[in-house]
């Protein structure tokens, strides 16, 4: 309302900031919006759902938002903001990729239609701004990845900020990186992950948060991505998903809010068969342990991105918020008990 009443023509928001203006507003609300004047939706600071982009075009052109509108863009508060967004009038890129090759770091793009194969899709986030220099990096050889392969996003730029105030030792490890092949640099290492494909930058995830077990990567945000979808009673975009190892195994943990609608009369013994068995499905990994929590407990910083490091802090401790848990838990000494 405030875009249509003041003719606002830009805006930045996270992805779950227009997920919810698709979850909130009603039909009646959207009547009466004029949204022609907004010429730029920048959509950025956490990882941009395919859904999330083509949901809100559907539902907000009728009432004026266009298509080419929306902006996915990669930034970070070091780089004075912004890195990459996509070019002024173009629509967003995604590509469909194998997963079975994400986990291993490959690049390879598959058709949308493909029915044989698991797939991830992952949405462009545009050719680098200004001349910006960005490199993908192999974070243990610090050399230049292969145009297949995953790695660290490194950039250099007059726009990057020269270190962290008073944390020397921080700021040598995070602005002070070169090529081991070329010695060019000083780049500033993001702990993102990316790829290049056709000059445009693809965000796949954080170094810290992917969950490795037995051998495989796997993305938090894409397992997230696949329990909230799993059952209606569980809340978009309100979920974690991290490794904790447990005798000597890193065990995959599932943190999940459930709408406060649902709460009451929650059958829990079906939702977490449903997380279980969706995500052995679609990422052929095991949940050791599922945690139902209460709607607006999940930890979160004041941008309201999801705190997983907080989260997986939380169920160490025993202080999640929590309406049910199935599974296996680590006791102090090691032993798994049921709970």
């Amino acid at each position: 309302q405030t875009i249509s009443h003041y003719r606002v023509t830009h805006s930045q928001g996270p992805n779950f900031a227009y997920e919810h203006c698709l979850r909130r507003t009603t039909p009646e609300q959207r009547a009466n919006l004029d949204l022609s004047s907004w010429r730029t939706a920048s959509n950025g600071a956490e990882p941009v759902r395919k859904e999330t982009v083509e949901n809100f075009i559907a539902t907000f052109a009728p009432f004026g938002f266009r298509r080419d509108a929306l902006y996915p863009a990669y930034g970070l508060a070091e780089a004075t903001l912004l890195v990459s967004t996509k070019k002024h009038g173009e629509k967003a890129g995604v590509l469909t990729l194998a997963a079975d090759a994400l986990e291993k770091n490959r690049i390879v793009v598959v058709s949308p239609a493909a029915k044989d194969q698991v797939v991830r899709t992952v949405v462009s986030c545009g050719p680098p701004i200004c001349g910006m220099k960005v490199a993908i990096v192999n974070p243990n050889t610090l050399t230049k990845c292969q145009p297949d392969q995953v790695g660290e996003i490194w950039v250099c730029d007059p726009s990057m900020a020269v270190g962290y105030w008073n944390r020397l030792e921080e700021t040598k490890k995070t602005f002070h990186a070169y090529l081991a092949e070329s010695g060019e640099g000083p780049f500033m290492r993001t702990g993102d992950l990316g790829f290049w494909q056709d000059g445009e930058l693809f965000i796949t995830g954080r170094i810290k948060d992917v969950i490795i077990i037995r051998g495989r990567n796997h993305y938090p945000q894409d397992i997230e991505l696949t329990v909230e979808k799993s059952h209606p009673s569980l809340r978009s975009s309100h979920g974690a998903a991290f490794a904790v190892e447990i005798k000597g195994e890193e065990r995959l943990i599932v943190v999940q809010e459930v709408e406060r609608s649902y709460q009451k009369q929650l059958d829990r013994d079906e939702v977490v068969g449903n997380i279980r068995e969706a995500v052995t499905d679609e990422h052929d990994v095991q949940v050791y342990y599922v945690v139902l929590i209460k709607a607006g407990s999940i930890p979160k910083t004041s941008s309201g991105k999801i705190q997983r490091s907080a989260c997986r802090v939380k169920f160490l401790e025993g202080t999640l918020d929590q309406l049910e848990a199935r599974g296996k838990v680590a006791s102090k000494s090691g032993a798994a008990v049921s709970s």
